[in-house]
């Protein structure tokens, strides 16, 4: 019989369909405005070299059916965390009984077991649409807090992982120093996290990005866990480091109440203010969750031009409540894009199908905001935050991304091929076919490199929660 650990161990093939050139005709496509029907798209050397709608199907082009859009972009992810799924629901608990189990279960992972586990959760992306992930990643280190021989290991299983599904990665490497807002020192479970400071964490990362510099498909950014994860005199060489090479810069902000109120009670501002003053913000940042905000916190996200991503299914998942959509989609500046973050579900039509729907609660208004901004939030702006502002957009010179979705299936029959019908009603099932960078990774609903993906996800967690009983909380 084949154990976990041995599924988990078997190579992913890393090789995708067509040449990226060529053309494709699509259906329908939505170009940012609205829909267009009968759309060629032409391909060369990867990116879109002539968009033409109303024409009528060329003999021998492939078709794309149903709606077409741009790239999806999965602006958070913790990959590792997927294994995790429907597994922290018996008890009520918290986000700190949550983040207990998922300490247990990072501590599980090495490079390879880490490399098959991502293959399939960014393969699950594919599958979804998503053609750009942002990995918010802090396993960097053994279980004990000793670098591997290769003090990068755990990164490339992600940077590997991601070319055999067939999507571009944004490799968001994260600084995390501390167990607490006081700066207290990371915990056992912690351990793996911690480069011993900020310039510490710059040596290794540039290791990395010298490597990857010439990439296409991946991006060496770089994150600040939190202001919990990181002490206030460790961030400069953090920003510096994205400063000196144009990098993203990521940062978990104001996710819970309990990390507001800590902030307030050690350095006497709100995170948004702590990270402001330590010269974090601006239009290369992006700020995660954003869930508490002041007033005086929306202002400076404004002023600095500070993006912010939300995760709906992660942040209703955990309880840590709704953010102020309204009013940062109302900034004159900023980014607004959305995440899968802990994967509850992948799914980027929920993720922005539930800013429009969360905010109908908290207002008791409907039609707040329209379809075609959230699809711009999936799509445009999230590609953005990503590094890559030639993607997420069907249109000459931009990164050739196709996302095909059904508009008859149980779903979405009757809607009609429109941006309401994909965010109000379409779900990551009805993604059936997926192309980047003028490859074709997904065809009718299946991965054309990356074989039985549910069995992989299954084994995982098997191998991570192995005589571990969620009842007791303990590993036995």
């Amino acid at each position: 019989m084949t154990s976990p650990s041995d599924a988990l161990r078997r190579p992913a093939r890393a090789s995708q369909a067509d040449d990226p050139e060529g053309q494709w005709w699509c259906e329908h496509a939505w170009l940012g405005g609205p829909v267009e029907h009968g759309v060629l798209v032409t391909v060369a050397e990867g990116r879109f070299s002539r968009v033409v709608p109303g024409v009528e199907r060329p003999a021998a082009v492939p078709a794309l059916r149903g709606l077409v859009l741009p790239g999806l972009a999965n602006v958070h992810s913790h990959a590792f965390q997927r294994a995790l799924r429907a597994r922290t629901q018996r008890d009520r608990g918290s986000f700190w009984t949550w983040r207990d189990l998922m300490y247990q279960a990072a501590n599980r992972l090495d490079p390879d077991t880490y490399r098959e586990l991502a293959t399939a959760v960014f393969t699950e992306m594919a599958l979804a649409g998503v053609t750009s992930v942002g990995e918010f990643h802090y396993l960097h280190h053994d279980a004990r807090g000793v670098p591997y021989d290769d003090p990068n290991a755990m990164g490339r299983a992600l940077v590997d992982a991601a070319a055999a599904a067939g999507v571009r990665l944004t490799l968001l490497d994260t600084c995390y120093l501390s167990s607490g807002v006081d700066g207290s020192p990371l915990g056992d479970l912690q351990r793996r996290f911690g480069d011993g400071s900020g310039e510490r964490w710059a040596e290794r990362v540039d290791l990395l990005r010298r490597e990857f510099s010439g990439s296409d498909t991946v991006i060496v950014g770089a994150a600040l866990h939190s202001v919990r994860g990181v002490p206030l005199q460790h961030m400069p060489p953090v920003v510096e480091w994205a400063d000196a090479h144009r990098a993203p810069l990521h940062v978990h902000s104001s996710e819970q109440t309990a990390e507001v109120e800590q902030c307030l009670a050690v350095h006497g501002r709100t995170p948004t203010a702590l990270l402001h003053d330590a010269g974090v913000l601006g239009p290369r940042t992006t700020a995660v969750h954003a869930t508490h905000l002041t007033e005086s916190d929306l202002a400076m996200l404004d002023s600095t031009a500070t993006g912010v991503c939300f995760c709906p299914t992660t942040e209703r998942d955990l309880g840590d409540g709704i953010g102020p959509a309204s009013a940062l989609l109302a900034r004159s500046a900023g980014l607004f894009s959305l995440g899968s973050d802990s994967h509850a579900v992948i799914d980027l039509f929920e993720e922005a199908r539930a800013v429009e729907l969360d905010e109908r609660l908290r207002s008791r208004e409907r039609g707040i905001f329209p379809a075609d901004l959230l699809l711009k939030s999936a799509t445009s702006d999230g590609q953005h935050a990503l590094g890559r502002p030639d993607a997420g957009l069907i249109g000459p010179g931009h990164r050739a991304d196709l996302v095909a979705v059904d508009m008859e299936s149980v779903r979405t029959a009757g809607g009609g091929p429109r941006a309401e019908t994909a965010v109000f009603a379409a779900t990551a099932a009805d993604v059936t076919d997926v192309v980047v960078d003028g490859r074709t990774v997904v065809r009718d609903r299946r991965h054309l490199t990356v074989t039985d993906v549910s069995r992989r996800l299954a084994d995982a967690a098997a191998l991570l929660f192995e005589g571990y009983s969620t009842q007791e909380g303990a590993v036995r």
